[in-house]
């Protein structure tokens, strides 16, 4: 098989794996070296169905010897398969790079032989990249569960970033669906990387000539509605990854049918915002102080696809509204559907030099038609409309309609909510 149906059958394969952000790495371009991640960055851009293929996103292997129900890759799949060698994919990077197509490189791969196997080939791609052809540029490696600590210290010491994919939420759904996965491989192989990672920024704080070990951190991702596991046990897991190990990210992939499914598998994809839904609560979690159980509740698991999951809260709690925003704490002003982090930050300082009015908060470019229900200004209060709840969610749920892909990913990459 030549070079280039390879690619056109492993590009196409790793379509599914989401967790391919490039931030967060800062390797400077040096006399003799190829590629920066520090001054150019990576420009992003999405596929129809909102997939990130700004960098050179391929599988080493789609060969894999682990029978996943949910993996087009699976050991029992019929697909074309293809492999390439590491010297391959390095000469495709290079390649690539030098015509501009890409900034980076995101290579993932099936399971062959064992993980340790699989690690080994991709470390030689990026410690080929590094070493013998001087690239600087932005590497994301796959960390394989199960793979030695030491190839992990490897890979951690070329890559920018490493992902160990946790996939579903619950060890009931591994066992359903993927039974030679086990969470403990890959809770110990993300403890791994968190304590070299932590090590690693200690070390750089006592001298900066000290080695970096994925200083874009680890991330990982889960598939959505595959199994029958709600949004609440999928915040669940996400919120507990973040504090247990310290992940940059979690990414929500929505279960994509395949041929010759199991019949376990449903038959078609959930709908693309719900997996919208899952980022806004993603970002609620880690950067405006709310809890799982205040976006999802037992009585009702899933997140309202008819809204965001800061206004569906605001809704359930009209009793901590409006927020004057002249006054409000910091803390309570996030809670503000339409109110991002960045114009509460401007709004506190805005405050201190005079009372904020209306056309304060629309020079700041807030979503008006949702906030003005929810804040009180100088010259606004909209205890004066008495509007009753039920009115007042017809007011802010706009009618449903074609999702816009691009401002999901602004939605998700900002966290403007």
């Amino acid at each position: 098989m030549d070079l280039r149906a390879k690619l056109a059958i492993l590009a196409d394969a790793a379509k599914y794996d989401a967790s391919c952000a490039s931030s967060g790495s800062k390797r400077r371009a040096r006399d003799g070296q190829l590629g920066d991640t520090n001054k150019i960055g990576i420009c992003h851009s999405y596929t129809p169905d909102g997939r990130c293929v700004s960098l050179l996103k391929i599988l080493l292997t789609n060969y894999c010897i682990y029978d996943c129900q949910y993996c087009v890759n699976r050991v029992s799949s019929d697909s074309p398969r293809a492999r390439f060698t590491p010297e391959e994919v390095v000469r495709l990077t290079l390649e690539f790079y030098k015509r501009n197509y890409i900034e980076g490189l995101f290579l993932s791969s099936g399971v062959i032989q064992s993980a340790d196997h699989t690690m080994e080939q991709l470390v030689e791609v990026a410690r080929s990249l590094r070493e013998d052809h001087k690239y600087n540029g932005y590497i994301h490696l796959k960390a394989v569960p199960g793979a030695s600590e030491d190839l992990m210290a490897q890979a951690g010491r070329y890559a920018d970033r490493l992902s160990a994919n946790i996939e579903l939420p619950t060890q009931r759904d591994l066992q359903q669906l993927a039974p030679e996965k086990k969470l403990i491989d890959i809770h110990r192989t993300m403890v791994q990387l968190k304590v070299r990672i932590a090590a690693a920024k200690e070390e750089q704080r006592a001298s900066k000539r000290a080695p970096q070990f994925a200083p874009a951190g680890q991330s990982t991702q889960m598939i959505v509605g595959a199994t029958p596991s709600t949004d609440a046990q999928i915040l669940t897991t996400a919120d507990s990854l973040y504090r247990t190990h310290r992940l940059r990210r979690v990414y929500y992939s929505a279960f994509s049918p395949i041929p010759h499914a199991d019949l376990r598998l449903p038959t078609k994809s959930p709908p693309l915002v719900r997996e919208n839904r899952l980022y806004q609560a993603d970002w609620l979690l880690r950067f405006y102080g709310f809890k799982v159980h205040e976006l999802t509740t037992p009585d009702d698991p899933q997140l309202d696809l008819s809204i965001d999951p800061k206004t569906a809260w605001a809704l359930r709690h009209r009793e901590q509204f409006p927020v004057d925003v002249n006054r409000a704490s910091r803390e309570l002003l996030l809670r503000v559907p339409g109110l991002g982090a960045r114009n509460v930050q401007r709004i506190l300082q805005i405050r201190r030099l005079h009372s904020i009015r209306l056309s304060d908060l629309l020079k700041l470019r807030v979503p008006m038609a949702r906030a003005k229900y929810f804040v009180v200004t100088a010259d606004h209060n909209p205890d004066s409309l008495r509007i009753d709840r039920m009115n007042l969610r017809s007011r802010v749920v706009k009618p449903e309609q074609q999702l816009n892909l691009f401002e999901v990913a602004v939605s998700a990459k900002t966290g403007e909510i």
